[in-house]
């Protein structure tokens, strides 16, 4: 690869992560400060992201392929983490839901690349382990931890879900179609997350869903999708540990939040991990 297209690829990934921060942001804002409930959300946010899309689709002249079983597959995947994620933080708190999430999507990917006997650098394997410190350093709670068992299970499962979701998309065509697609079947698939939902609507909850849907989730999606048939299934597992350190960092930034010690330090380590395993090395021995 060139390092013209290298760096096209590391500016593409980059805005990724950043719209995955975005999304997670602006979740904590529907369900946090405007009162959404959370199951309301999600189906929102697929709704808004399903319309976004198709629309995008058709005014490119493009076309939907509606079925096949990784079309469905994708579809249940992503119904399933956006459902699992939601009815998660009715009982998690926010660093222990992501640190549960993120753990359980580095597994299975991992996992997933050892069955399929994939060439892992050694590099890799020691730069997932110091980001993976870091993120617990950044997440873990304070005091005493209580997990409720149901929202760890329902965010593992959740985390499962989006690591499917995610080697469905090293293997798509068409990002943007594609993801069309799976928005569009997922949602009569979220649909009978409402009957779990509190009554009562809040207008700037709305509006906030709609924003995540149309551009964190779906765009953000998109170019996900974009992005990962370039990506080893380990690295794009790696490289989603600096969604929480983004969406830390936003909150210093843009929320006036206290940067601490605590956050540099695990800020430190999970973008050192990161680069770390980007380094070429022996592959680990078998």
């Amino acid at each position: 690869m060139q390092q013209s297209e290298v760096m096209k690829l590391f500016a593409l990934v980059t805005l990724t992560m950043c719209a995955f921060a975005g999304n997670s942001i602006l979740n904590r804002l529907g369900v946090g400060q405007f009162g959404m409930d959370p199951m309301a959300f999600a189906v929102i946010r697929v709704l808004a992201g399903a319309v976004t899309l198709v629309a995008l689709v058709q005014l490119r002249g493009g076309r939907l392929v509606l079925s096949g079983t990784p079309r469905w597959g994708g579809a249940l995947a992503l119904a399933v983490y956006m459902l699992g994620f939601s009815w998660a933080y009715l009982t998690l708190g926010a660093g222990l839901g992501a640190l549960i999430l993120f753990a359980v999507v580095q597994l299975v990917m991992f996992g997933f690349a050892v069955l399929r006997h994939q060439v892992l650098p050694v590099m890799r394997w020691i730069g997932a382990a110091v980001a993976m410190v870091g993120l617990v350093l950044l997440l873990w709670p304070s005091g005493e931890v209580t997990v409720p068992l149901a929202g760890a299970f329902s965010m593992a499962l959740a985390g499962a879900a989006w690591a499917a979701y995610t080697l469905l998309g090293q293997g798509e065509r068409d990002a943007l179609s594609g993801t069309a697609a799976n928005f569009l079947l997922c949602v009569p698939l979220v649909l009978p997350g409402l009957i779990w939902a509190r009554p009562g609507l809040s207008l700037m909850g709305i509006l906030v869903a709609v924003l995540a849907g149309a551009v964190t989730s779906g765009l953000g999606y998109a170019l996900w999708y974009r992005v990962l048939p370039a990506l080893p299934t380990t690295l794009a597992a790696i490289i989603q540990l600096s969604v929480p350190v983004i969406a830390v960092a936003a909150g210093v930034v843009l929320l006036a939040e206290p940067l601490t010690l605590r956050i540099s330090i695990s800020g430190g380590l999970v973008l050192g991990g990161i680069a770390l395993s980007l380094v070429k090395g022996r592959a680990a021995s078998r």
